[in-house]
């Protein structure tokens, strides 16, 4: 018998909102690595990435304005807040039935990626 036993228990404990929050604040440092790293030279922008407490935010900075997208990471979801401090979207995770730990914002399921360019794509890309 060559199958092996289905470790759900460790599969489903790693399925956790603080465990997904961990992994997306390091992606999205990333992410503000990487875009910054692309902008053209003497650019008069730039990002960065500021942590507080049970949050953390991708920040755009340019001469005449600031702006910001924030995830805070709640009891029952992580919440993506737009600069004014309204909430965009929310997301949540579930254990599905095939033993895959499944993100879900508005309404579907996401990969981590899918929700980060959600969160940030408008911010990263449209400058102006």
């Amino acid at each position: 018998t060559g199958k092996s036993r289905f470790d759900w228990v460790g599969k489903r404990s790693a399925c956790s909102l603080p465990k997904i929050y961990k992994t997306l604040r390091a992606d999205v440092e990333e992410d503000v690595r990487e875009r910054n790293a692309l902008r053209p030279e003497n650019s008069p922008y730039e990002f960065s990435f500021v942590e507080k407490g049970n949050s953390f935010s991708v920040v755009l900075t340019a001469k005449e304005f600031q702006r910001s997208v924030t995830f805070a990471l709640e009891d029952h979801a992580i919440l993506v807040l737009d600069p004014s401090g309204n909430q965009m979207f929310e997301v949540t995770v579930t254990f599905s039935d095939e033993g895959k730990c499944r993100l879900k914002a508005k309404e579907q399921n996401r990969e981590l990626w899918q929700v980060r360019r959600m969160a940030l794509e408008d911010l990263l890309f449209r400058i102006n």
